[in-house]
C-alpha cells in the first residue's frame, strides 16, 4: 500500500545529495502529483529490467468534488511515467541526459469515476520498444482494486548525438 512506501520527501532527503544535477532539480521542484513507485531499481541501475512498473499516485492537494476535474488530473498523471517503462528493457532512465523522449500519441478510456486526490495504482508495461519508439500500456486502479481507466501510448525514444 502507498503508506508502506517512502514519500517523495523521504526519497529526496535520502538521495538528493548523491543524485545527478538533473535528478536533483526534479526532486527540488514542487509538483502537483505525488508518486510512490513500488520498485525503484530502474532509477539507480543500468541493469536491463522487465519493462513493467507499478506506481501509486495522487494529487498533492484536495480537489473539488467535480468528476471532470478528477478526470483531468487523472489524464495529466497518466502521462507522467508511462514512457519511462519502455526504457527499462534497455537499462536506461528518463533522467539520462542523452535521451530525447516525447509522447507521440496518448489514448485514455475512463471506466469509473474516481478521486484523483486519493491514492491510485498505475500498473504499466511496454510490450515493444524498437525503432526509436516505445509502446506502453497502463491500467489505473483504485484502492479497492477496481479498474478506473486504461491508457495506451506510443512515444519517441531517441539517443541524441
Amino acid at each position: 500500500m502507498p503508506e508502506d512506501l517512502p514519500s517523495e520527501k523521504e526519497l529526496r532527503d535520502r538521495y538528493v545529495d548523491v543524485a545527478p544535477e538533473n535528478v536533483r532539480r526534479y526532486w527540488e521542484r514542487d509538483r502537483p502529483i505525488e508518486l510512490r513507485p513500488i520498485d525503484m531499481r530502474h532509477y539507480f541501475s543500468r541493469e536491463r529490467l522487465a519493462p513493467v512498473q507499478k506506481i501509486w499516485f495522487r494529487a498533492t492537494g484536495t480537489l473539488p468534488d467535480v468528476a471532470e476535474i478528477h478526470q483531468c488530473v487523472l489524464a495529466y498523471a497518466s502521462d507522467m511515467t508511462l514512457l519511462d517503462t519502455s526504457l527499462f528493457a534497455h537499462g536506461r532512465s528518463v533522467f539520462d541526459k542523452d535521451l530525447q523522449l516525447a509522447s507521440l500519441d496518448h489514448a485514455m478510456w475512463f471506466h469509473r469515476p474516481c478521486k484523483a486526490d486519493d491514492w491510485l495504482l498505475y500498473s504499466q508495461d511496454s510490450p515493444n520498444s524498437s525503432g526509436a519508439r516505445g509502446l506502453n500500456r497502463g491500467l489505473i486502479y483504485d484502492r479497492q482494486g477496481r479498474l478506473i481507466a486504461s491508457v495506451a501510448q506510443e512515444g519517441l525514444i531517441r539517443v541524441r548525438p
